[in-house]
């Protein structure tokens, strides 16, 4: 089993994420948010209704 390290710093709709692999962030609400990760890759999340997500991540470029 691997150690493994992850902490989460928030400021209002902005949240700073800190991990083994470095510092990423995001900002959004409950229903919107987007993130970048520390390896460069970018998500984008929507909530909907029902408990449905829909997700879109795009690798780094």
């Amino acid at each position: 089993m691997g150690l493994s390290y992850r902490k989460s710093i928030k400021f209002g709709p902005f949240r700073l994420n800190l991990s083994r692999r470095g510092v990423g962030h995001s900002w959004g609400n409950r229903l919107f948010r987007v993130t970048r990760g520390a390896d460069g890759r970018r998500t984008v999340s929507v909530n909907l209704p029902g408990g449905f997500t829909w997700r879109k991540t795009r690798s780094r470029s």
